[in-house]
């Protein structure tokens, strides 16, 4: 018996030294740093189309992030609603300055950062989202404004913060969190007169709606969206500037819990003018006052098509919670 509790004492020992080797390597590690990734992108043309399309995508989905009220550009700051698990965390300087944002990057790198997350120096930005599933069109777009002479993007030289991950992201970021792979083929995206593919592009491509809400950012599926759990169920968490914890809303077509006995007028209202049928949306919604009334229709056309699911979400206050980036 004695030999027993010995042998059980050195594997426990043994199991405990690994934790701790593990732990101590996550710890100095930190966010791990990857090969830069190195698509092949013809030459991008700067057109007006194109600037004004990426003008709305960016204000839709990087300027709530990246646009800073000191600066008025999108100079980078401090991401509140991030909860506190995972650190303080940044968002960067992604104006035109070559020394502090990305004016030395060229169109290639910035393709690479926008599919897989990992930026030309190789660190792998773990808050980002990766867009795998947005349309080369559109992304195009989004570098066609970064260029741009809007003043959001001109050159200011003020330096990103450096980011403070607490142990769990660094965890999280040497597991579960990885950088995406660059696609393989020509991302398009489905013609706009099918709307409920158009629509589903537009929830998993374009405005990544699912990343918010669904379940939990940490088991989302990036390659895959429908197979993140609780896909478009919400419940996802934020945190308000005042420190309080918001949940992001159920899309899914149940009629007690989530938006089945919401109107196509209702819905449309709710994502470009953020009036819901239960009142105004909470922070970070409303958000989507550039999007077009046809799109939001074709994303509420594709919500019509996925699973319900029964999930209630507590209302923030008095009113509905939206949480989408």
């Amino acid at each position: 018996m004695k030999k027993i509790f010995r042998v059980l004492g050195f594997t426990v020992a043994g199991v405990l030294f690994v934790v701790a080797c593990a732990a101590a390597f996550v710890s100095v590690r930190g966010i791990p740093f990857y090969e830069a990734p190195k698509p092949q992108v013809a030459n991008i043309d700067y057109t007006p189309v194109r600037v004004a399309q990426g003008q709305k995508i960016v204000n839709a989905m990087c300027a709530d992030c990246h646009l800073s009220r000191e600066t008025n550009a999108l100079t980078g700051k401090f991401l509140p609603e991030i909860p506190e698990d995972f650190g303080k965390l940044y968002s960067a300087n992604i104006t035109q300055d070559k020394a502090h944002g990305i004016g030395a990057w060229t169109d290639a790198e910035l393709v690479g950062l926008l599919r897989t997350g990992i930026g030309r120096d190789g660190r792998y930005r773990i808050v980002m989202p990766s867009f795998a599933h947005m349309s080369d069109e559109d992304v195009y777009s989004v570098i066609a404004y970064l260029r741009s002479n809007d003043a959001q993007v001109q050159p200011n030289p003020t330096p990103s913060h450096e980011q403070e991950p607490s142990f769990l992201a660094k965890a999280l970021a040497n597991t579960v969190m990885k950088p995406l792979p660059l696609p393989t083929q020509p991302v398009l995206a489905p013609s706009p007169t099918d709307a409920a593919a158009y629509g589903r592009y537009l929830v998993v491509g374009r405005y990544m709606c699912y990343d918010c809400h669904s379940k939990d950012f940490k088991t989302n599926n990036a390659l895959e969206p429908e197979k993140s759990e609780g896909y478009l169920g919400g419940g996802n968490s934020f945190m308000t500037p005042d420190k309080k914890e918001i949940k992001s809303r159920n899309l899914t077509p149940d009629a007690e819990t989530g938006i089945g006995d919401w109107t196509e007028n209702q819905f449309v209202q709710a994502v470009r003018f953020g009036l819901s049928p239960h009142g105004p949306l909470n922070a970070p919604m409303p958000k989507f006052s550039l999007m077009d009334a046809s799109e939001a229709k074709a994303i509420y056309a594709y919500l019509q098509t996925v699973p319900a699911i029964k999930h209630d979400i507590p209302l923030f206050g008095a009113t509905a919670s939206v949480a989408t980036r």
